[in-house]
């Protein structure tokens, strides 16, 4: 299904233009031309989406930015906040991602407000910015556009409510060929944004962590709970209810420089915290998103070659590629292939929006740090996902199993009981549903109905 091409709809319409150069078919042809800082305003009426200009006038309304947010995670996000009702700023600079994503997520968050009866004039602004978030002036710029002094005088506000950071590098084989371009960008970048951040007095900060902080334990094959890696004395939940007091354990076996960078943002934001208990800061240690939103308007689309399994597996199945390298066949595993904790990207999505709810609502528990795993609770090897796609496409995957890759584990699941008992999050989707949703994009559901059960 195409987006709609609202420019015969108003006379504030977006216009069909053309997508950037070079970039690959997605579904959607068409964006909006975007000055450096426009708002998005989705209420014009019900046949189409307006563009206004840029006036922050209503300054009481608040707004969350999200870096990184027309990228995989990003997009959902963006999403899942529109649903909820925030205006969004976003901030990416479109090196993975393209300015096609940002039609989409209107699209969407349209849809979502006329179908759910309120019209689309009461669907919350998206305010764009092209720039990296490592462009101290740009940075400067959008959060002075959000200012504004206190009654005093005394103090600066700010009418953005909180900030969700996802931009990041995440390659793990790049991270071990260029470790200092991921240091520079996912560490010192993060020092120079919290310096910004905390000039301006925006002080809740969602962090986009990963379960690479958990190192060689993940081979212990037991599910990774948050206080296997610790960066300062925390409370941690007993399965009788009752809770007990755990001292820092320091780093562990990380196997890549990826993993790594986000360890030392963690224990950069845990020492911030410590230093200023006016922080409210949650970490969220993703697991292996896959899928995509339900309309088939958004996926997992970056610039390049995609390294994540999923659009891999899709690449072999549309023979976009020869087949699928399955690195290493001798895993201590069921089948010898490695294991992972796949979680739908809209449950992820969601897992965003509780975490902001619950540090903006001070109930973040243990002060104002607490790391979340956001996962499934439960394992699916590579061939898991392959047989999976193969029974939702009925299509074959040509595949070839090869050595193993530098910096892999066998496997990584998490345990989710800490973020489902305080944040009131848990999985609503299977690996099914991921599967589905990829193919239904792509139009390649050999029916349209299919077993619910788990793979």
């Amino acid at each position: 299904m195409e987006l709609v091409d609202s420019s015969e709809s108003s006379p504030g319409a977006v216009s069909r233009v053309s997508t950037d150069t070079g970039s690959p078919p997605t579904i959607g042809t068409w964006t909006t031309e975007l000055d450096a800082a426009t708002l998005l305003d989705l209420s014009v009426d019900d046949d189409g989406f307006g563009v206004s200009s840029a006036s922050l006038s209503a300054r009481r309304e608040q707004y969350v930015m999200v870096t990184g947010g027309l990228g995989f995670i990003g997009s959902h996000t963006s999403v899942e906040l529109l649903k909820a009702g925030y205006n969004v700023i976003v901030v990416d600079d479109l090196s993975n991602s393209f300015r096609s994503v940002l039609d989409a997520m209107l699209e969407i968050a349209r849809r979502h407000y006329q179908e759910g009866g309120r019209g689309a004039h009461n669907c919350p602004m998206v305010e764009m910015h092209q720039i990296s978030y490592r462009d101290p002036a740009a940075m400067r710029s959008i959060l002075e556009l959000h200012s504004f002094p206190s009654q005093t005088g005394e103090v600066v506000r700010s009418n953005i409510v909180g900030v969700i950071h996802l931009a990041a590098y995440k390659a793990v084989e790049e991270s071990i060929r260029q470790p200092l371009r991921y240091y520079q960008n996912n560490v010192n970048g993060l020092v120079d944004l919290m310096g910004l951040l905390d000039e301006f007095g925006v002080k809740t900060f969602i962090f986009s962590s990963s379960a690479a902080v958990y190192g060689s334990l993940s081979d212990r094959g037991r599910p990774l709970r948050e206080e296997n890696c610790l960066h300062q004395y925390e409370l941690a939940r007993e399965p009788r209810d009752t809770t007990r007091r755990l001292p820092q354990s320091g780093c562990t076996d990380i196997t890549n420089p990826y993993g790594r960078t986000k360890y030392f943002g963690e224990a950069i934001l845990s020492d911030l915290v410590t230093s200023d208990p006016s922080w409210n800061i949650v970490v969220l240690r993703y697991f292996n998103p896959v899928g995509c939103d339900d309309s088939g308007l958004l996926a997992e689309n970056p610039r390049g070659m995609p390294s994540n399994l999923v659009p891999v597996v899709t690449q072999a199945m549309t023979g976009e590629r020869p087949d699928l390298k399955i690195y290493g066949g001798d895993w201590n595993t069921s089948d010898g292939t490695a294991i992972r904790d796949f979680i739908h990207v809209s449950d992820l999505a969601r897992g965003h929006t509780a975490a902001l709810v619950a540090c903006r609502n001070g109930h973040v528990e243990g002060g104002g740090y607490r790391t979340y795993n956001l996962g499934a609770g439960a394992g699916h090897s590579v061939l898991d996902v392959v047989k999976a796609m193969e029974t939702v496409s009925g299509r074959a995957i040509p595949r070839e199993v090869v050595g193993r890759r530098s910096g892999d584990i066998a496997s990584s699941v998490a345990a989710v009981g800490r973020a489902r008992h305080e944040l009131g999050w848990e999985t609503n989707k299977t690996l099914l549903d991921a599967c589905h949703s990829v193919c239904s994009r792509l139009n390649l559901l050999r029916r349209r109905d299919f077993p619910a059960a788990q793979v």
